[in-house]
């Protein structure tokens, strides 16, 4: 759904306003206030739009509007505001009491920006345009300079060493193999461990007579103690 108009355009007059029109609009407004533009124009008696009548107020019939030419102090204003605002000519225009933001932006195209041209100054950047051209031209061959020393054959011999000299970072070996030995002890010679016997993995003794009985049964590992036997599991 769009916005609904503001009137009638119809039965509404277009194109310049009369000198009876505008003495209309000012005794109205003087009596009773701007109040809504809506239903201003009738109000008044006036066969117009209520947005032509807003403009035409505001851009013309304004007692506070500044008439004539723009001062220097207000050229210079308006350039310091320019270089820090941009194009919002209505905050500008709240700068600088008696001047609309419409006169404010026509003025600006048609005086101050060629006049800032005229002087070598970019009127979007406020900087000079020969140091515009310049940055241009250092990127340029910066860009061009890394491009060729890329290309160029010592570069990438450079490059290489480079690579090479890097450490290469390498995983350790690992050794899975699994294997199944005694507990580590102190060494003794091999007439000491038979005169005391193998080692009982139950009790953890070395005698001869140990009565877990692992040396008759073939047990491995003193698994067939009880009734535990490893060769039923």
């Amino acid at each position: 759904m769009g916005r609904s108009p503001c009137c009638e355009k119809e039965h509404t007059n277009k194109g310049a306003w009369s000198k009876e029109e505008d003495e209309r609009l000012i005794a109205h407004i003087r009596t009773h206030g701007e109040g809504c533009w809506r239903s201003l124009p009738k109000a008044a008696g006036l066969l117009r739009c209520g947005k032509s009548c807003r403009l035409r107020w505001i851009n013309y019939l304004r007692p506070d509007l500044k008439r004539g030419n723009f001062t220097d102090d207000e050229d210079h204003l308006i350039i310091k505001l320019h270089s820090l605002l941009g194009n919002k000519w209505s905050l500008i225009a709240g700068r600088l009491p008696g001047r609309t933001d419409n006169e404010i932006k026509n003025y600006w195209n048609t005086h101050i920006r060629r006049k800032l041209l005229s002087r070598g100054i970019d009127p979007s950047t406020h900087r000079a345009v020969s140091a515009i051209s310049s940055d241009h031209n250092n990127k340029d061959k910066s860009s061009s300079s890394s491009n060729s020393e890329e290309s160029s054959p010592s570069w990438r011999r450079r490059r290489q060493q480079q690579q090479q000299q890097r450490p290469l970072f390498r995983v350790p070996d690992l050794n899975l193999e699994l294997r199944i030995s005694q507990p580590f002890q102190e060494s003794h010679d091999a007439a000491d461990i038979q005169s005391k016997g193998m080692l009982c993995f139950v009790c953890s003794s070395r005698s001869k007579q140990c009565k877990c009985n692992i040396s008759g049964g073939g047990g491995f590992l003193g698994l067939t103690t009880g009734a535990l036997d490893y060769r039923s599991v």
